[in-house]
């Protein structure tokens, strides 16, 4: 069971971080717009997580160390007019809260993608939750 959920979570990491890699090569082509920046951030990122991946998928143990620490960055939904931060790799499964009168809990989820979002601004009506498929993914990665 430990090899099957090891297997499909650096899957996951190798295809989410790919296609978030080549997203974010996109996003750089036209040099010098603000987006540079972030774009540049979300690379290393998913080139990070996708490194993770591979070393997983290969059975090493600093892959294991790696992909937890993957999953601990996809872990917070962040949607607030300050600030805003979101990272999946793979697919995520969010449950959140809006922070607007009246109070109100959401579940959003999606497979086969990968998304990054970090910014200084953000949505009127704020959001904060977090990734259950990473939570768990970052559990299944404690077991020895």
């Amino acid at each position: 069971m430990r090899n099957f959920l090891f297997r499909l979570i650096g899957i996951l990491e190798v295809a989410g971080g790919f296609f978030g890699m080549v997203n974010m090569l996109r996003r750089l082509l036209p040099f010098g717009s603000h987006d540079s920046l972030v774009a540049v951030i979300g690379l290393v990122l998913y080139v990070f997580v996708m490194v993770a991946g591979v070393l997983l998928l290969e059975g090493s143990e600093r892959g294991v160390s790696l992909s937890g620490w993957a999953q601990v960055l996809q872990l917070p939904l962040i949607a607030t007019p300050i600030l805003s931060y979101a990272l999946f790799s793979g697919g995520y499964v969010n449950v959140y809260a809006t922070l607007h009168l009246p109070v109100s809990l959401g579940l959003d989820w999606h497979f086969g993608s990968e998304g990054f979002v970090l910014a200084v601004a953000g949505p009127s009506v704020s959001r904060l939750g977090i990734n259950l498929l990473a939570l768990l993914s970052w559990l299944a990665l404690r077991i020895r």
